[in-house]
Order: structure tokens, then C-alpha cells, then sequence
């Protein structure tokens, strides 16, 4: 199939083959005895991440062989194609190894270098949200974000606070958090599911890979949400890592206000 063949359902579709693949792949170690390696940033990795990602390689190889793909785990094969596949095995492989189920398999088609589909996939809960412009899904049904629009009344979410490693970068997440009704910690991909569904207001974040977020940018978006780095700019796979995801244009406009370096 050429590029200028491409239906978006052809890509939907596969994209959901692919984290058919790699569902049943991850709950087959989950809470299994895993030898864990650190990779050279000192971050986890399993025999179940190279596995995931070598089977969705192949698949993609198979179905689009002129594609780019860029994987956490093996890199990235680059492409003539304006279309590239990034994916994340296991996004959350810290939380996968304690046994704790809110890891997800991440899908993402990008073109021209901007994120155009994207897949957050959760095997051991049994959901998945899927975007495209204009449009989000959860178990088959339109996602939607919430209507909050103030600092005041957000339910924000991080990762880790462990994460914001710089003292710049702890002092701008701080002046966020700070001023929010609720803040908590943990889930990886999954939170940005939540934001997706309306139960998360506003997720701020740092050190990510484009791996880790080009999945999450078509799936807020589309579900009405805004997504951008902390000065504002679209995600793409050049951005910095610095990541703010908000359910409404007016909450994200105040959490950048807090983050913008002063």
C-alpha cells in the first residue's frame, strides 16, 4: 500500500492489531519472576519490552515495509515516508515490575514528524483509548475531557515527583502544584487515558521520550484536551521532554503561566 493510499480507518485498524499483539505478550510476564537489566540511562528494561517490540517491529515491517519506525528498545529505522510508527512496549516497565497494573503499550503513527494517531493500550485493566484529529475513543465510545478551566479546581497528576530532577524544573512544577485542588502520583500512560475520559484535569511531566508521549498527543487532543511542551509548543519528535496536558485551552493557559521559566 502507497502513502497516498493511506485511509485513516486502514491505520486505526492496525494500530489495534498491534496492541492486540502485544496485550497478550505483556500479561504473560505480568507478575512473573523477570530478570531486569539496566539500560545505559539506568532505566528498566525486560525480556517482555524486547519481545513486545520485536513482534510489533515485524508486523510493521510486514504491513507498511516503507515506513520509518522508532522503538524504545531497538531504535530507529529510518524512511524516505513522511509516516513513522513509535511505539513503547511497556511504557511504565518500573510499575510493570512491581507488579502494579496501570502499565500500557503505546502506538503512535507520526507524519512529517507530528503525531497523527495514537493508541494507549492498558493489558492488565482491558482498555484502550485511541485518537485522531478530532475524534477519541474508549472502549469503542467517545472520550471526553472535563470542563475545568481553573487551577483552583484541577486534578492534577505526575508520574513521579522523582522525576524532576533540575532544581528549575522542580521549582516550575512546584509552582503548579501548588496551586491545584488535588494532586497525586503514579501511572504512566494510563493518566493520560484518565485526562482523556474526563477524570484527570492536568498532568505535568519531564524527561520524557518521544516514545513516551507522541501516543498520548492525537488521543487528548481528540478528545478535546490540549497537549504541548511547557513553552507551548506542539509535541513532535524534536520536543524536549517537558510535558503539560490540560482538559480545557483555558487550564492549560494557567498551568503554562506557572511553568514558563521566570
Amino acid at each position: 500500500m502507497h502513502d497516498a493510499d493511506l485511509d485513516p480507518d486502514v491505520l486505526i485498524a492496525f494500530a489495534e492489531e498491534l496492541a492486540d499483539l502485544a496485550r497478550p505478550i505483556a500479561l504473560s510476564y505480568f507478575r512473573t519472576p523477570l530478570d531486569v537489566a539496566a539500560k545505559s540511562d539506568d532505566s528498566p528494561v525486560t525480556v517482555a519490552d524486547r519481545t513486545i517490540e520485536t513482534v510489533l517491529r515485524a508486523a510493521i515491517e510486514a504491513r507498511f515495509p516503507d515506513h520509518g519506525i522508532f522503538g524504545e528498545e531497538m531504535g530507529i529505522k529510518k524512511s524516505t515516508s513522511p509516516y513513522t510508527w513509535v511505539v513503547d512496549p511497556i511504557d511504565g516497565t518500573k510499575s510493570f515490575i512491581t507488579g502494579f497494573p496501570l502499565f500500557g503499550t503505546l502506538v503512535a503513527l507520526a507524519r512529517d514528524g507530528r503525531p497523527f494517531l495514537g493508541l494507549i493500550d492498558a493489558p492488565a485493566t482491558g482498555e484502550r483509548w485511541m485518537g485522531v484529529p478530532g475524534h477519541a475513543s474508549f472502549a469503542g465510545r467517545p472520550a471526553t475531557t472535563s470542563v475545568c478551566r481553573s487551577l483552583a479546581d484541577a486534578r492534577l497528576y505526575t508520574t513521579s515527583p522523582d522525576a524532576f530532577r533540575e532544581e528549575s524544573e522542580r521549582a516550575r512544577w512546584e509552582r503548579v502544584a501548588s496551586e491545584v485542588r488535588l494532586r497525586r502520583f503514579g501511572g504512566d500512560c494510563y493518566i493520560y487515558g484518565l485526562l482523556a475520559s474526563g477524570h484527570v484535569d492536568l498532568i505535568v511531566e519531564c524527561g520524557l521520550q518521544p516514545y513516551d508521549y507522541m501516543a498520548l498527543v492525537p488521543v487528548i487532543e481528540g478528545a478535546g484536551g490540549v497537549i504541548t511542551d511547557w513553552e507551548g509548543d506542539p509535541l513532535s519528535l524534536g520536543s524536549s521532554g517537558r510535558v503539560v496536558a490540560a482538559a480545557t485551552v483555558e487550564l492549560h493557559a494557567a498551568a503554562l503561566q506557572q511553568l514558563i521559566q521566570h
